[in-house]
């Protein structure tokens, strides 16, 4: 696994600083359809810090996504999704910080459908995607206006692509970020980008109360178009968050962050695909003692008729 020829260095060779608190968790899109394309994420506002930051992630998601347009145009996901995430921060100076960040993933036939079907009935939201779809089978297939047809197959475990950063505290609240991802995915056709990708982010964070902070980010981002759907591909990306972050008990704070992603591709024809990502990420956050984060979130997606995830899972921890 890519986390476990860095993780002892980082832990025993150097210093690794206890993380000052630095408001919302970063985030970037788990749907291979749109991982795939964009190499957009949201990208918080890093707090100066002496020696290492490590952050640790898992992200698990379940989806349903059924576009059916005519015969032969269509685009289904009917998958769970794992994304392990490892990010290490380093600053330069007083300004300018360097990260990298790697990820394991996987893509499966799953066990949530039934407990998602639950928590959809308990606060009635209606997915009529779920009510025609087979339980825990993973299904990933699209059918295009000009024929073309292609199936992606399941994998149980694969790298994705690595992004390198190099960001710039401008001032004292304003942070701008260049990142690059690298084409270093070995999982199946239809995970990874195939090519590299650029971005460019500028995060505002700013103090509203003594126990409420926000952020927020503005992004553009370049992917070459490459691979089989390079006619239908989108090649520039846009993308506004904000959020906000509530101390409301001793360490234990709440957040939520709206993220608005522009569409992936174009005249496909199929909303799922042809419309903007529209996503909330929300959840709890302890701090401790020593400076350390933990938080359990989760991701809902507020345009059901766009790319974004029906319902993803999160775990962290930053040291």
């Amino acid at each position: 696994m890519i986390g476990r020829p860095l993780l002892p260095l980082l832990l025993s060779g150097v210093v690794v600083a206890p993380a000052p608190a630095q408001g919302l968790p970063g985030y970037g899109p788990i749907n291979p359809m749109a991982a795939s394309r964009s190499g957009l994420e949201f990208q918080p506002y890093v707090v100066p810090s002496p020696g290492w930051q490590v952050e640790l992630s898992l992200e698990y998601a379940n989806s349903i996504e059924l576009n059916i347009l005519v015969e032969d145009t269509v685009y289904l996901l009917d998958s769970e999704l794992l994304r392990l995430g490892l990010r290490v921060t380093k600053d330069l100076g007083p300004r300018t910080f360097v990260f990298a960040r790697g990820t394991m993933n996987g893509s499966y036939d799953g066990f949530l459908d039934g407990f998602v079907g639950w928590y959809h009935n308990l606060f009635s939201i209606d997915v009529p995607e779920r009510d025609v779809s087979p339980t825990n089978t993973f299904r990933y297939e699209l059918g295009f206006p000009d024929g073309s047809q292609f199936t992606r197959s399941k994998s149980a475990g694969f790298l994705g692509d690595v992004r390198l950063g190099l960001g710039w505290r401008h001032a004292r609240h304003h942070q701008t970020v260049v990142s690059v991802t690298l084409p270093t995915s070995t999982g199946p056709r239809g995970y990874g980008r195939g090519t590299w990708s650029g971005s460019v982010t500028h995060t505002v964070w700013g103090r509203l109360a003594p126990s409420l902070t926000f952020e927020a980010t503005g992004g553009l981002g370049h992917t070459p178009s490459t691979d089989d759907l390079e006619r239908y591909q989108r090649t520039w990306f846009g993308m506004l968050t904000t959020g906000a972050r509530w101390r409301f008990w001793g360490r234990q704070s709440l957040y939520a962050n709206l993220l608005i992603h522009s569409a992936y591709y174009r005249d496909t024809r199929l909303p799922a695909l042809d419309r903007k990502d529209t996503s909330l990420d929300f959840g709890w956050i302890l701090e401790t003692s020593g400076g350390r984060e933990w938080r359990i979130g989760m991701v809902e997606d507020l345009e059901p008729s766009g790319p974004a995830i029906d319902l993803v899972l999160r775990f962290g921890a930053r040291f």
